[in-house]
């Protein structure tokens, strides 16, 4: 029964820890100056009925820079963004494939909720997309330069860690990591 109560009591301690620490958060909002990396994985990445199997799943990074202020409510960056995921086709014929897309991006940040940075964007990315026979390694390429907008946000648990969801055109529809803020 003592055990009990301690577990319990440990439970409770971490969760106000938790919550203090999120109403410490004194400005959720980008402005210029902020440094921030975003690490995730992607979701929703096509796969058809013939039987892909991912070998590395989507993993996704990016990096931003604050460059102009709006008030205290956001503000501008720049930055830049990659994506990764390797497929193998479970097939007769069976092969790899490779998806690697890189580029700058350009970010409007507005706040429209405390701890809440929101934002929506537009990257120019290049899309190298490998292919690869798994039993003669005969490699084939293709790539492309492209453009799409994204939006997004981030929830500030502390000053400097957030979690962050993105949706628009990368590896995959959509992406969820975490971010750290310098």
């Amino acid at each position: 029964m003592k055990k009990f109560l301690v577990i319990k009591f440990l439970v409770v301690f971490f969760i106000l820890f938790a919550f203090n620490q999120s109403i410490s958060a004194q400005q959720a909002a980008f402005s210029r100056g902020d440094m921030v990396i975003n690490a995730g994985v992607g979701l929703g990445t096509y796969i058809n009925d013939s039987g892909y199997s991912m070998i590395i799943p989507p993993l996704t990074g990016s990096f931003e820079y604050g460059v102009v202020d709006f008030s205290r409510k956001g503000g501008i960056g720049v930055g830049g963004y990659f994506s990764y995921l390797l497929r193998k086709n479970n097939s007769e014929n069976s092969f790899n494939v490779g998806d690697f897309v890189i580029g700058p991006r350009v970010l409007f940040h507005y706040q429209f909720i405390k701890y809440l940075d929101t934002y929506a964007g537009l990257m120019l990315g290049y899309d190298v997309v490998s292919f690869s026979r798994t039993d003669n390694n005969y490699p084939l390429s293709a790539s492309q330069f492209y453009y799409t907008l994204f939006v997004g946000a981030r929830y500030y648990f502390t000053n400097n860690i957030a979690v962050f969801g993105e949706l628009g055109y990368g590896v995959s529809p959509l992406q969820l990591g975490f971010t750290y803020k310098f």
